[in-house]
């Protein structure tokens, strides 16, 4: 479908709105119905931020013998309209600012940085941060924290900042946190314990996982997932010393007697006596027969190769 008539058209509007907000600014339009002009320059911006986003796919006739030029075509006429759709949105954001109306600038500066995300994922991240600190002063402290998460999530995919993905997963945390919604925080927090262990912050992961495993064991629906929350603990305690971890299974077990029974419980204490005789072999058997019935994905994976580096060292260390 040819949109490039909607490229046009979100020009012309962008033009108009120009004209209007020129003329409000005027001293004859200041008198004479000059915050109208600004609610329609303000239409008119979101208005064309809307079609250049219709106008995405654009790219000219398509055809055999302009395969590679198309698609690059396409590539970046999309960066250009998902870019002139975010800074038109960003333009009536502004005005809403202008105008009082912190709901719709807060409600434009999202639009704009979900429109960002496809071409500038720092602008993306400034027009959220934003309408981060307009829903902070009204008091949205859960909408604020909705889009911490979104900008961690662009840290982690886009910009790959991880340090900074956790500072917004926590901020998100602290905020669902003071709205009492610890369901909301849980999630954020194991985000930041993931990341955490894999930097090898195992202190600040184990403090998390406790604390989110401690929560799950009270509740009849989480209580399920207290044992895997306390056999990421156990590992991250096992990453640091051996006496940690078996120290660290006692009291999950003394706390949540359910977790002895579980499959994570006896894959630990496996790798505990296989870590004391200094088997590399049956360290590597435990692990396959764990794996064969729960799969292990990348972060446990992870750990327990660390933890298994360790023994093949102590075990070069005693030759």
């Amino acid at each position: 479908m040819d949109n490039s008539g909607k490229e046009k058209e979100a020009m012309a509007l962008m033009a108009e709105a120009e004209k209007k907000l020129k003329s409000s600014q005027s001293f004859f339009g200041s008198l004479f119905g000059g915050s109208s002009k600004l609610e329609e320059a303000c239409d008119m911006y979101v208005r064309a931020a809307n079609m250049y986003k219709m106008a995405k796919n654009w790219c000219g006739k398509n055809n055999y013998y302009h395969i590679y030029l198309n698609k690059m075509c396409i590539f970046l006429h999309v960066t250009f309209s998902f870019t002139a759709a975010g800074n038109a949105f960003s333009q009536a954001a502004h005005l809403h600012l202008q105008m009082q109306s912190k709901h719709d600038a807060a409600t434009n500066f999202i639009d704009a940085g979900n429109a960002f995300k496809k071409a500038d994922p720092q602008e993306a991240i400034n027009c959220l941060n934003r309408a981060i600190e307009i829903y902070t002063d009204m008091g949205r402290f859960t909408i604020a924290a909705k889009h911490h998460i979104t900008i961690a999530e662009i840290y982690e995919t886009e910009l790959v900042d991880i340090d900074k993905a956790i500072a917004h997963y926590e901020q998100a945390a602290d905020y669902y946190k003071g709205e009492e919604s610890t369901s909301s925080a849980n999630k954020c927090l194991l985000k930041v314990a993931t990341y955490a262990a894999q930097l090898e912050q195992y202190p600040k992961a184990i403090e998390i996982y406790e604390q989110v495993g401690t929560h799950a064991m009270d509740s009849t629906l989480l209580k399920y997932s207290a044992k895997d929350h306390f056999f990421k603990a156990a590992l991250c305690h096992f990453c640091v010393d051996m006496l940690n971890a078996k120290l660290a299974v006692q009291k999950y077990e003394e706390m949540f007697p359910a977790f002895s029974d579980s499959r994570e419980c006896k894959l630990l204490k496996k790798l505990l006596d296989a870590y004391e005789e200094q088997n590399v072999d049956a360290y590597t058997d435990s692990v396959k027969e764990y794996d064969t019935i729960s799969r292990l994905d990348q972060w446990l994976t992870t750990m327990l190769l660390r933890i298994k580096k360790t023994i093949q060292e102590d075990e070069s260390d005693l030759r």
